[in-house]
């Protein structure tokens, strides 16, 4: 690993020599982007550089440990430890900072919920998890924002959308795709039988314009009414839009808001998020040859975790997690699975690059 961290730093100082070319100066363009690819570095090389320090300083407290006498060698020897403790911390640190970073880890989050197998009691769980991710958004300080929603009408969501709004929000959540299944009795069953039913998550990053080009020719906008609470808050004009992406065949509609910009603006960043996941999932099936990552594949078809009532039980099936308080998980504490999927997933990237 130390010798993948060496080229790095090779790399900030020819950076700096880059930066200090007369040549270079004069573009500032060109001086932002290197400054700002020196920074993305500057901690691994600052931990190397402290690493490759007390390699030395242990080198020669062990040199003078061999010429001095008893008394010295008692203490050399706690020095000795106090600098491998130091160091081991320190080669950790420098793994962790190899690992490549995920651009969208420290964007706003698009969720959407749908109801799966299972009829009301999929669309009752629907609702669930949508209540589940907004506390545990509440929880983190981050803003939630309806986007699109059709209910069912026995208090279930056949598909939810909502948007998450605050700093690291795709990096805690993007695990959080795929199928979710839940085992209990649903409060209709008369004869206390156990469904099983399911719902998918997809969990996309918010996209702006700048990164993924939509010509607009491309887009069919249909505007009508929202459907209100009704009575005095009834919608008298036509605000809800729907897009549809005549390429991909892509439909999204907004209807949260009380504006026709608003909605149309939100449509198009989930249609963006949408457009985005379909590019990247495109992407992976081309690299046939790589090995997916055990959690990061993110499939919907995936069946990822397990609710199980009558149990108390939630069960993860990607990392073999099972915890037995699935009352306050389903209230959004979430916490636990969440850190667990993120270390596996930082143990699998390092294995797949072999720091």
């Amino acid at each position: 690993m130390l010798d993948k961290v060496k080229l790095v730093d090779d790399r900030y100082e020819e950076l700096n020599r880059l930066m200090a070319d007369p040549e270079t100066v004069t573009d500032h363009a060109r001086v932002t982007e290197l400054a700002q690819e020196q920074a993305e570095i500057s901690d691994l090389v600052q931990d190397y550089r402290q690493y490759l320090a007390l390699e030395q300083e242990l080198a020669d407290t062990r040199e003078l440990m061999e010429l001095e006498d008893d008394e010295f060698g008692a203490s050399a020897e706690q020095e000795i430890l106090r600098l491998e403790t130091e160091m081991a911390v320190l080669y950790e640190q420098m793994r962790m900072l190899l690992l490549p970073k995920d651009p969208n880890d420290e964007k706003n989050v698009i969720m959407e919920i749908r109801a799966g197998a299972g009829g009301d009691e999929a669309g009752i769980f629907a609702a669930d998890l949508f209540r589940m991710y907004t506390r545990y958004a509440e929880a983190q300080k981050w803003k939630t924002q309806l986007v699109d929603s059709h209910n069912t009408g026995v208090g279930g969501f056949k598909t939810v959308t909502f948007e998450i709004v605050g700093k690291g929000a795709y990096s805690r959540l993007k695990f959080e795709s795929g199928v979710h299944r839940v085992q209990r009795v649903p409060a209709t069953e008369s004869q206390g039988r156990i469904h099983t039913s399911t719902a998918t998550v997809a969990v996309l990053p918010e996209i702006n314009a700048v990164e993924i080009e939509i010509n607009p020719s491309d887009l069919q906008t249909d505007v009508y009414t929202s459907s209100g609470p009704g009575g005095q808050h009834m919608q008298k004009n036509s605000t809800a839009i729907r897009i549809t992406h005549q390429p991909t065949g892509l439909v999204v509609s907004c209807e949260s808001e009380r504006s026709q910009t608003q909605n149309r603006e939100r449509a198009m960043a989930v249609l963006r998020a949408r457009l985005y996941e379909q590019e990247q999932q495109r992407q992976v099936d081309e690299r046939t040859d790589k090995r997916r990552l055990q959690v990061g594949s993110g499939q919907r078809s995936e069946k990822i975790r397990t609710y199980n009532y009558p149990q108390n039980r939630l069960t993860d099936h990607r990392i073999g997690l099972t915890l037995y308080r699935l009352e306050g998980i389903v209230d959004g504490d979430l916490d636990e699975i969440i850190d667990e999927l993120a270390t596996t997933d930082q143990a699998d990237r390092l294995q797949a690059i072999g720091a």
